[in-house]
């Protein structure tokens, strides 16, 4: 059986005619049967948000689709896809890390332990004051 045939939009398809027909297809015919039902299958989205929006006299519609993407990437897409997430993950572990060195500073203010006499980042000073 060949790839095509086990696609499920192929599938549904050909299971809605008879079984001599389905028989006769070609690769190269369920190939543009595939791209051909691909042009107008949407499937479904997480988001799927469409509308029109009435400018002057023109009418303009607009569609918002997102979910998880299902399609094989490219080379260039991989690289792109890779740095992006290493990016947020970076950004993510900052930020974490940062929140942790804030925390542990006002824990060590709020004991009272100075590691340096008579010096301070006045953080403390403002914490308290959005308390108050």
């Amino acid at each position: 059986m060949s790839k095509l045939l086990r696609d499920p939009a192929i599938r549904s398809l050909l299971n809605r005619m008879p079984n001599n027909v389905q028989n006769t297809f070609t690769d190269e015919q369920l190939t543009h049967l595939k791209v051909a039902i691909g042009a107008r299958q949407w499937g479904d989205h997480a988001v799927d948000f469409r509308g029109v929006a009435k400018v002057l006299k023109y009418r303009y519609y607009f569609v918002v689709l997102m979910g998880r993407n299902r399609r094989e990437l490219s080379g260039k897409e991989k690289k792109i896809s890779a740095i992006i997430q290493t990016c947020l993950i970076s950004l993510f572990t900052f930020f974490i890390v940062i929140f942790l060195l804030l925390t542990i500073y006002l824990v060590k203010s709020a004991l009272g332990i100075d590691l340096f006499e008579d010096y301070s980042l006045g953080v403390w000073s403002w914490f308290k004051g959005l308390l108050k």
